[in-house]
C-alpha cells in the first residue's frame, strides 16, 4: 500500500491528490469516487487504492449538493423493540451498504401522528428514499401522497395503493396453515392473540384463522380473538382470563415473542402444561422459540429474504426513477416449523371444554 506523501500528510488530502497518485485525470477520479459515468476497471482500482492510501474522504455535503443525493435511505418501523424487526433491518442495511448507501432508522412507536412527523423529518433530511413498515391505522393514500412527487417509497408488510411497491408476508396463508394443524389435532377452542386489528398483518391472520374454521363448517368463538395490544403483561392477563373459565381455550396461536412469553406465563400460572393441557403456536420464529421448554412450534418466514427484497425494490426505484418505475409487489409465504409445543386434545382439556365448536354461520366467514 502506498504511503502518504509528506505534503499531504500534514493536511487533508483532496481529490487532486487522489488523481495525481492514481495517475488519472481529476474528472476520472471524481467519476470513480462518485460511482458515476464511465470508468475503466483499472482506473477504478487505482483511484480507490489511492484514496485509501491517502485517507481521502469525500465531503458529504458538497457531494450531496452536486449529485442531489445524500446516499441515505430512511426506514420507519412501528416498534424498534420488536425482535422480529432486527434480522429484517440487518438484511436491508447489508444490501444497501453494498451499493454505498446508508440506512437511517426511525421509530414510529405505532403512532400515526408520530409516523407523519418522522416522514417529514426524513424528507427534511433529504433521504433518497423511504421504507415504511406497519403503523397503527394504515393509510395507502399516505404512501401515494409521499411518492406522488417522485420520492421513492417502499412498503414493508403494510397496505399500499395500486401504484405502490412493497414486500408482503402472506399472513392469511400462515394463519390458515397453523389453524388447520390445530384443528387436525381436534382443538376447536383456539385463542388467536395478534395485536392491532387495523393493520394488514393482523387482518390477514384473523381472516386466515376464520377460513380454517369455515372449511370445517365451524366458527371460532369471538371472545378468543384478541387483537388489542402487543405487550407481555397484556398477554399474561388475557391468557389468565381466558384460561380461568370453564370453557377455556385448549390451544393458542399467538404473535411472538412478547405475546408468546405472556401466554406461556399465563398457562404456567394456571397450573397447566404445554403441550399436555394446552397447545401453543408462535407467529414469527426467533431463537427464543427454540430455547423455551418445550420448544415452540412456529410459523416462520425468511426475515433476511424480506429485508433483501425490500432493499432490492428500493434500488430498482432509485435506478429507474420513482416516477417511471413500475409498481412491484413481492409476497413471501410462511412455513410451519413443527417442534414440541402442540399435541392432541387431551382428556382433561376435553372435560374442561364441553363444546366441540360452534355451528357454522349461514353465510361465508368474513375477516
Amino acid at each position: 500500500m502506498a504511503r502518504k506523501t509528506t505534503d499531504t500528510a500534514a493536511r487533508k488530502p483532496t481529490i487532486h491528490d487522489v488523481a495525481r497518485q492514481a495517475g488519472v485525470s481529476i474528472g476520472t477520479a471524481s467519476r470513480a469516487l462518485n460511482r458515476s459515468g464511465s470508468v475503466s476497471a483499472s482506473a477504478m482500482t487505482a483511484v480507490l487504492a489511492a484514496a485509501e492510501a491517502l485517507g481521502y474522504a469525500p465531503d458529504a455535503i458538497a457531494q450531496s449538493m452536486r449529485t442531489r443525493s445524500t446516499g441515505v435511505i430512511g426506514l420507519l418501523v412501528s416498534d424498534m423493540s420488536n425482535p422480529l424487526y432486527a434480522r429484517i433491518v440487518n438484511a436491508i442495511e447489508a444490501r444497501l451498504q453494498r451499493e454505498g448507501l446508508a440506512l437511517l432508522l426511525g421509530n414510529a412507536q405505532d403512532d400515526g401522528q408520530r409516523e407523519r412527523e418522522k416522514i417529514d423529518f426524513f424528507r427534511r433530511r433529504r433521504v433518497d428514499g423511504l421504507i415504511l413498515g406497519p403503523c397503527e391505522i394504515e393509510r395507502p393514500a399516505l404512501l401515494d401522497s409521499v411518492s406522488a412527487s417522485g420520492f421513492p417509497v417502499i412498503a414493508l408488510d403494510r397496505d399500499f395503493g395500486a401504484q405502490g411497491s412493497g414486500v408482503h408476508v402472506d399472513h392469511f396463508t400462515g394463519a390458515l396453515q397453523a389453524t388447520r394443524y390445530l384443528l387436525n389435532l381436534k382443538h376447536t377452542r383456539i385463542a388467536l392473540m395478534t395485536p392491532s386489528h387495523s393493520l394488514r398483518p393482523a387482518r390477514e391472520r384473523i381472516a386466515g384463522f376464520r377460513a380454517a374454521f369455515a372449511e370445517r363448517g365451524l366458527q371460532p368463538e369471538e371472545k378468543f380473538i384478541r387483537n388489542e395490544r402487543s405487550a407481555m403483561e397484556y398477554a399474561f392477563s388475557e391468557a389468565l382470563a381466558l384460561l380461568s373459565g370453564p370453557q377455556a381455550p385448549t390451544a393458542f396461536l399467538c404473535l411472538g415473542t412478547r405475546i408468546l412469553a405472556g401466554v406461556l406465563q399465563g398457562i404456567r400460572h394456571s397450573g397447566l402444561s404445554v403441550p399436555d393441557d394446552v397447545s401453543v403456536i408462535s407467529v414469527g420464529d426467533t431463537d427464543l422459540s427454540q430455547l423455551f421448554l418445550p420448544a415452540i412450534t412456529s410459523l416462520t418466514w425468511d426475515f433476511e429474504a424480506v429485508g433483501t427484497a425490500v432493499a432490492e425494490l428500493m434500488l430498482k426505484r432509485l435506478g429507474a426513477g420513482a416516477a417511471t418505475a413500475e409498481p412491484e409487489r413481492i409476497v413471501l409465504v410462511p412455513q410451519l416449523v413443527m417442534r414440541e409445543s402442540c399435541g392432541p386434545l387431551s382428556t382433561r382439556a376435553r372435560q374442561l371444554s364441553p363444546s366441540a365448536g360452534l355451528p357454522a354461520a349461514s353465510g361465508p366467514a368474513t375477516a
